[in-house]
């Protein structure tokens, strides 16, 4: 069984508001009586993608007790994100990165487009899926997490800027039966869907959470309490998962 803990849309921009609110969720996480597998994060980690708010993502993540497991979204920026917050040479490729446990494995795609909101897993990015997969064997379950996601949520900003050719996605998953779910952010909204017959998780921001269009004008509610998920993947390959909110 694989535990993994989910926060996303930290938008760190050296803020005390927006370091108060990561520092909330960082510690509630960081002192829970259990363990867990990993954190994943999905994506936004920055606002304004500079190497300063990296600097502090890495310093607020660093003494995790569980490993880290991040992948960008559309405000994160490449280069800077590849320096200060992973620690390796700067460059522009997408960011793919891949962990395992013991009968499970996380993919963190980038499905970032460099200078635009809207998302998209390029052909690098896709090849590079395909062969992890290869290498890590048929018998293993895996998890895709990226930061945009393929589905409508029902509110017209997230769903303005999906991750582009979802129909691509779907033809992978349909050759891929070791994925046993998807794992997203970017809406600001905890959400539970299904895409292509997976379940696809949608993380909650932790900056704000959205209002859906039936719970009023205010797009951004910016006084809900910070939220965060924990998703279970068991033995039997189905994916489960739990919200909360860390007041």
């Amino acid at each position: 069984m694989l535990v993994l803990a989910h926060i996303s849309d930290l938008h760190l921009d050296g803020s005390e508001r927006a370091t108060t609110r990561a520092r909330r969720v960082r510690d509630h996480l960081w002192e829970l009586p259990g363990a867990v597998d990993a954190l994943l994060v999905t994506g936004d980690i920055a606002d304004h993608g500079t190497e300063a708010e990296y600097e502090e993502a890495a310093r607020l993540l660093s003494d995790a007790p569980f490993p880290v497991l991040t992948c960008p979204g559309n405000h994160d920026s490449r280069a800077p994100y590849r320096k200060a917050l992973l620690g390796v040479p700067a460059s522009e490729g997408p960011v793919n990165s891949v962990r395992v446990f013991d009968d499970a494995a996380v993919l963190m795609c980038d499905s970032s487009i460099s200078g635009a909101d809207d998302g998209a897993l390029d052909d690098e990015t896709y090849d590079w899926i395909e062969a992890t997969l290869d290498e890590l064997g048929r018998g293993r379950r895996a998890l895709l997490a990226f930061h945009h996601p393929p589905v409508a949520l029902h509110h017209p900003l997230p769903d303005r800027y999906q991750l582009a050719r979802p129909d691509r996605l779907a033809a992978l998953l349909d050759r891929r039966p070791e994925i046993a779910g998807l794992i997203t952010g970017h809406a600001h909204t905890p959400a539970a869907s299904v895409f292509a017959g997976r379940p696809l998780m949608v993380g909650p921001g932790v900056t704000w959470t959205l209002r859906l269009p039936w719970e009023g004008d205010q797009v951004a509610d910016r006084d809900a309490p910070v939220g965060l998920a924990f998703h279970v993947l068991d033995d039997a390959g189905r994916l489960t998962s739990h919200f909360r909110v860390v007041t």
